[in-house]
C-alpha cells in the first residue's frame, strides 16, 4: 500500500487536513485490510483502491474540521466509515462505530486489534436496540434519510449533542420533513479532491426550549 502514500497525502493536504507520519501508516493499514476483506467479503462496491482513498478514506475525514470533544457514534458504519478514519486522526475522542451487518463489524474489529485503536469501541447490532450513550456527535455517512436518522437515534444523543450527516446533493426535501423539535444548525459543502459529485454535511440539533415558541435565528446559510 505505500504506492498509495503519496496520493493519500496530497488529498489530505488539499483539503486542509494536517496527517502525522504514524497517522498516515496506519490509515494505509486500514485501506489495506479494507482491500484484502472487501476480496471475500464484499465490504463496499469501490475496488480500486486509487478509488477507496478519495470516496472512502477522504471523504470521511473532509468532516474533521466539525468534529468537537467528547463521545461520538458512527451509526450505519459499514467497514468503518468514518468512524475508523476519524479514530486513527482523533486519539483522544472516544468513538464507537454501530452497525447492524456481522460481517462488517468483524472486519471492524480485525481493524481495532491490528491497528491498536484503544480509543474505538465496535457493536453489532440494530441502532434502534442500542443502549449505549448518551453521545455527544451522532455521525452518519449516507445511512438514512434526515428524518429517519434522527428518529432512529435521538434516545442515544446527550441533551446539547448534534446529528451530523454526511449527504451528497443537498437534501432540501428531506429538510422539510425534519420530526419536530429539531433544526438545521449550519450545513457545509465538502470539496473533494478528484470527484465530481457534491458532498454536503449537515449538522442538526435540537430547537432549545427557550427559542422554541420565538422566531429563530437565521442559522439555515450555507456554508
Amino acid at each position: 500500500m505505500q504506492e498509495y502514500r503519496a496520493t493519500l497525502q496530497s488529498q489530505l493536504a488539499a483539503i486542509e487536513v494536517e496527517v502525522s507520519e504514524i497517522q498516515l501508516d496506519r490509515l494505509l493499514q486500514y485501506l489495506a485490510l479494507l482491500v484484502k476483506w472487501n476480496k471475500a467479503y464484499n465490504l463496499t462496491a469501490v475496488r480500486d483502491p486509487q478509488e477507496m482513498i478519495t470516496r472512502h478514506l477522504v471523504d470521511s475525514l473532509s468532516i474533521l474540521p466539525w468534529i468537537r470533544t467528547g463521545r461520538l457514534i458512527d451509526v450505519g458504519s459499514g467497514p468503518g466509515l468514518p468512524g475508523i478514519p476519524l479514530a486513527i486522526m482523533r486519539p483522544e475522542l472516544d468513538i464507537t462505530t454501530l452497525d447492524s451487518n456481522g460481517k462488517k463489524t468483524r472486519f471492524q474489529t480485525q481493524v481495532k486489534m491490528e491497528l491498536g485503536l484503544k480509543n474505538l469501541k465496535v457493536i453489532h447490532g440494530r441502532v434502534e436496540q442500542c443502549e449505549e450513550g448518551p453521545y455527544d456527535q451522532i455521525v452518519s455517512r449516507a445511512f438514512a434519510s434526515l428524518n429517519d436518522m434522527i428518529k432512529w437515534t435521538a434516545h442515544l444523543c446527550s441533551e446539547q449533542g448534534v446529528f451530523l450527516a454526511m449527504k451528497g446533493l443537498y437534501p432540501e426535501a428531506e429538510l422539510e420533513q425534519l420530526p419536530p423539535g429539531f433544526q438545521l444548525r449550519s450545513s457545509h459543502r465538502l470539496n473533494l479532491p478528484a470527484t465530481d459529485g457534491e458532498r454536503h454535511l449537515l449538522i442538526l440539533g435540537g430547537i432549545p426550549e427557550s427559542s422554541a415558541n420565538a422566531t429563530a435565528p437565521d442559522e439555515l446559510g450555507r456554508a
